[in-house]
């Protein structure tokens, strides 16, 4: 397929709608859909506009178009709305106010072809995905001679803002990435990640820490937390006032928690297998050794929950239950519906993939960050371009960013088997259909109470796809599932604590096969859903014992404190 260069086609396109002689001389259907670039390029994936539909979509953008010229050569400042634009400095002067106001306009009438495009839903979302990326690219907040805030910064400055835009730009492409936040204003376990505990286990894959506990008493099953490997575990342990996993202590529960290993070459050749044996299996059995318990609660978030839901089919195999409770956050087990995600998936791109990491390597954790930055470009990307380079500013301590900056890397041959046998091909939910550590994996015989979480407005997660995992899981004890629906996204709507009294959260007993049906049926209410999960883990936890006085046991002794040094390995 031909390949496009989307500033080069937006040029064109722009130049084409800025010329209304051309516009004359194209207002027949079949001549606009010979002739526009952005056609162009989708018949090269097959895809075609009505006639018709790209008639009145022109005869839309004329009109419009019209107008907003009228006003310019009256004067009149157009009235617009985007946060982009919502400095004085964009209202205030008409050639800034067109400027901002015509972008927009062209950005309606390129999503409107897009979202009018005769294709599938899949080639659909890709086509308004790859439209969204130059819309967004394009905008004139991102260069300076059109960005008048920028051109203020500069003027009043004296070109100091400049000089410190340059110094910034440069020092970001040696790191390979933008700065989103003053990164050293943090350390990890200093001020991010600083629960008191011990790492009393180590292999190649991940350290298991165990918690300081914070009450006298702590119920006799522990609480085993698996997050993702694709990020640091710390996004769990911020600060003490926002970390899961202190919140859980505080609750009295026993935490142990998996830090994976960021990969590097002595790693490149690790298997998904090994993530399920060497990882989650591992961490559950040196539980169960520790708190000398059969069962324990098992906790898995994004990935994480993935990862583990596999542990636990595969235990189920072999004729062992060892989960009193399952808590899966934000996690996919259907992949049926990726969200925005699936852009970035299909058999081509995996094949490729293939091709190159199956046999060994490493995926960059440069370029899943980059890659999940895409998701939200104008928030994670531009916002700072802006910023940082073209306003001169440095950007202000946040300790999410911080931890969003602190990629890791994925072994290829696992993140290859991941690619295909989830986003692509689905197989993890069909019962039977997979075999791992030799084992043939069937979600329906894990058997164990769950509390799914799903948080509304995730676009990496979409709650939908959280909420199909309770037709996976007790398939014949439906009952036994809990679904809870919280405000936010992926990691907003997941670290939202209590005593900051944010947000909302929607319960519905009642597990409809319609997740929208459930949601009609839901009842909203304000604050946190923690409380909720420490009702669930409590209610499964045991009884309450005396808390343990020291890390480990006789076999698994104090290795280092948390949050120990494989958190600290970083990827670039």
């Amino acid at each position: 397929m031909k390949t496009y260069d989307p500033q080069a086609m937006y040029s064109d396109w722009m130049s084409q709608l800025v010329n209304q002689d051309k516009w004359q001389e194209r207002m027949k259907p079949a001549a606009a859909m010979n002739h526009l670039p952005m056609l162009d390029a989708l018949k090269e994936v097959g895809a075609k506009i009505d006639p018709a539909v790209m008639s009145q979509l022109q005869g839309d953008y004329m009109r419009e178009f019209g107008k907003l010229w009228q006003d310019f050569f009256v004067s009149k400042v157009p009235d617009f709305s985007d946060k982009r634009f919502s400095s004085p400095d964009w209202h205030n002067h008409a050639m800034h106010a067109y400027s901002a106001a015509s972008y927009l306009l062209n950005a309606r009438f390129l999503m409107a072809m897009a979202e009018s495009v005769d294709a599938s839903e899949k080639v659909k979302q890709k086509i308004r995905f790859a439209v969204q990326q130059m819309i967004d690219a394009m905008s004139p907040a991102n260069f300076l001679v059109t960005n008048p805030e920028a051109q203020a910064k500069l003027i009043e400055s004296k070109g100091e803002s400049l000089a410190k835009g340059i110094s910034h730009m440069l020092a970001d492409m040696q790191k390979g990435r933008i700065s989103q936040t003053d990164e050293s204003a943090f350390e990890v376990g200093k001020n991010v990640a600083t629960t008191e505990g011990t790492v009393v286990f180590e292999n190649r894959l991940f350290q298991l820490i165990q918690y300081t506990p914070l009450t006298k008493t702590v119920h006799q099953r522990p609480l085993l937390m698996v997050p993702p490997c694709i990020n640091k575990f710390y996004i769990l342990d911020l600060q003490p006032e926002n970390s899961v996993v202190r919140y859980a202590v505080e609750q009295g529960h026993t935490v142990f928690l998996v830090s994976w290993a960021n990969p590097h070459e002595s790693l490149s050749h690790v298997t998904w297998d090994d993530y399920i044996e060497e990882g989650a299996i591992t961490a559950i059995r040196v539980a169960q050794d520790i708190s000398k318990q059969d069962q324990i609660n098992v906790f898995g978030f994004c990935v994480g929950g993935t990862i583990v839901s596999t542990a636990l089919a595969a235990l189920a195999d072999r004729g062992e239950q060892p989960a009193s409770s399952l808590t899966l956050l934000t996690t996919l087990l259907d992949f049926s519906d990726t969200g925005i995600l699936d852009v970035f998936v299909d058999e081509m791109q995996v094949s490729m993939r293939e091709q190159t990491l199956n046999q060994g390597g490493l995926m960059p954790g440069r370029d899943l960050a980059s890659t999940f930055s895409s998701l939200r470009a104008n928030d994670l990307v531009w916002n700072y371009v802006q910023s940082n380079y073209l306003k001169g500013e440095s950007p202000p301590p946040f300790d999410l960013l911080y931890w969003n900056a602190d990629s890791t890397n994925l072994p290829g041959p696992m993140f290859c088997w991941y690619l295909r046998n989830t986003y692509l091909e689905n197989n993890l939910k069909q019962p039977d259909k997979l075999t791992v550590v030799g084992n043939h994996i069937d979600l329906g015989k894990i058997d164990a109470p769950v509390f799914v979480y799903g948080s509304r407005e995730d676009h990496i997660v979409p709650w939908q796809a959280a909420y199909a995992s309770t037709a996976l899981l007790n398939p014949k004890k439906k009952t036994r599932n809990q679904f809870i629906l919280g405000a936010s996204g992926h990691i907003a709507g997941v670290v939202n604590p209590p005593a900051k009294k944010k947000r909302s959260y929607w319960t519905n007993s009642k597990l409809d096969a319609e997740p929208q049906k459930w949601f009609d049926g839901a009842t909203e209410h304000p604050g946190s859903w923690w409380p909720e999960w420490a009702v669930f883990l409590g209610e499964h936890g045991g009884k309450m014992v005396k808390a343990p006085t020291k890390p480990g046991n006789t076999s698994y002794k104090a290795i280092e404190p948390a949050p120990g040094r494989y958190v600290k390995v970083r990827a670039d």
